[in-house]
């Protein structure tokens, strides 16, 4: 009787300590590449994404989501540790570390490891992109189940099928000396080599468009794991290029006359599609009220055919359109539908958010700040004094209303209020401001430390000029 009454008691304290099986959320993060600001229904813009739609008006949608980083490796690195990728040197893209050994460091924590330490299932299904060494692998960073690719890129599908519009090929690797190797003649599809996808840690052929696949396995992964609390990372790389789509979906947009634009539209599409699907699923299991969905891109808008709009610039640079991107959290059970929220927020918000919900242990060294109390009305304050970015030389601070970005020796401030698009530069007229904010940055940036590897290389074209000066965006 004893020892069943101390079995009991540990069961309150388990139930206590982490919540009952019916009443933590499952959490799905769905985190796309390189998705425009106007890419979608969200913000007003004129792309059909109804399904995108429907699962930001099912809950917040955020006017003032911010990543971490304009380029996707480092963004993932902060979005999955909570923490600022600066502050243990993940700055850069890991290829451009000379041994081929960079990667998320294995001394961070991950948000699957905490919701694996929750009691969760966790499950990753998608673009990686934080080391490729062995020690590097998703199953060796809490997930459970990985089904996608350890790699930046890759093709969609075989671009040398008739039911096929490719616009370009994944190139076979990124180096400094390969990345911008001229593509074979050959019209033969050698497969995606290095870039395979890839199921737990064995590589597997994939003949299904790529953004399908995912939807796909994502599917299957709720269906296996419906009768227990799960936590599904989701990294779709649409529309990251190369720029390949179905006739499915490619054959919805005969009416747009410039093939870039009706690519990536097409893409888009698809992913649309895709997140129908999984809503749909959650529905049909009875799962849809409690569970936490994130969406939101890597970084903003970077090849032909999106859009950043009304923003400035794009990937790769720290003004608006490279950090602000699309952005929204659904979660019936707690968080109020049709709520637009203008306050700033941060991908860093999204690990607290999670663990508190899933009744986890957050990281003492997360930055970031659980969006629940805020979105339900607890807490009325802003969630953030201020954001920052720190990308080699170039620096970037949002306090309130001003940003300021310092590139090129130069300063750019702006009201953000008054100016979204960041055109008119204030900071001859408020250089009180410009010294403010500069100070408070450089205080944040002595917990920082050294690139822990150099960068790939920079983007120094005149379309990511600034008022007609160079910057060299490094990535």
């Amino acid at each position: 009787m004893r020892m069943l009454a101390k079995a009991i008691l540990l069961l309150a304290c388990a139930a206590h300590a982490y919540g009952t099986e019916t009443t933590r959320p499952n959490v799905i993060l769905i985190f796309v590449d390189d998705l425009g600001y106007c890419d979608t229904e969200l913000y007003g813009c004129d792309v059909p994404t109804p399904n995108i739609k429907q699962l930001a008006e099912g809950g917040a949608l955020f006017t003032a989501g911010y990543v971490t980083s304009p380029v996707c490796s480092a963004s993932r690195a902060g979005l999955l540790t909570g923490r600022s990728q600066q502050r243990f040197g993940h700055e850069f893209l890991p290829e451009g570390a000379p041994n081929k050994d960079g990667g998320l460091p294995v001394d961070e924590p991950t948000l699957a490891d905490a919701m694996k330490q929750a009691g969760y299932v966790t499950g990753m299904v998608g673009k990686w992109h934080l080391g490729e060494m062995a020690q590097f692998h998703p199953v060796k960073r809490g997930f459970d189940e990985f089904f996608g690719i350890i790699t930046g890129f890759t093709d969609y599908i075989d671009p040398s099928r008739a039911d096929v519009i490719a616009m370009g090929r994944a190139p076979k690797k990124i180096s400094r000396t390969a990345r911008d190797a001229p593509d074979s003649q050959d019209n033969t599809w050698p497969g995606r080599g290095l870039n395979t996808v890839m199921r737990g840690t064995t590589p597997i052929e994939e003949d299904e468009y790529l953004t399908d696949a995912f939807t796909r396995e994502s599917v299957a992964f709720i269906h296996k794991h419906k009768d227990r609390p799960f936590f599904l990372y989701l990294p779709y790389t649409v529309p990251h290029t190369p720029m390949q789509v179905t006739r499915k979906y490619y054959d919805r947009y005969a009416h747009i006359k410039d093939e870039d634009t009706r690519v990536k539209r097409a893409m888009v599409s698809a992913l649309d599609d895709g997140i129908g699907t999984i809503l749909g699923t959650l529905e049909k299991n009875s799962l849809a009220e409690n569970t936490l969905i994130v969406f939101l891109s890597d970084n903003g808008a970077g090849a032909g055919g999106t859009d950043n709009n009304p923003l400035r610039l794009g990937k790769h640079t720290l003004f608006e359109g490279g950090i602000r991107v699309p952005f929204s959290m659904k979660w019936p059970a707690k968080i109020p539908a049709g709520l637009t929220y203008e306050q700033p927020v941060s991908a860093l918000d999204i690990f607290p958010t999670a663990i508190v919900a899933a009744g986890g242990r957050p990281n003492t060294k997360a930055e970031g700040v659980d969006l629940v109390p805020y979105l339900s009305g607890s807490k009325s304050n802003p969630p953030h004094g201020q954001l920052f970015w720190r990308q080699g030389p170039n620096w970037a601070i949002r306090d309130g209303h001003w940003k300021l970005t310092y590139a090129a020796k130069r300063y750019w401030l702006y009201d953000l209020a008054e100016d979204i698009g960041e055109i008119t530069n204030l900071a001859k007229k408020h250089p009180e401001v410009v010294q403010r904010l500069t100070a408070i940055y450089e205080q944040w940036n002595t917990s920082n430390i050294e690139p822990a590897w150099p960068a790939l290389g920079a983007k120094t074209m005149p379309y990511v000029s600034v008022d007609g000066v160079p910057i060299h965006w490094v990535f």
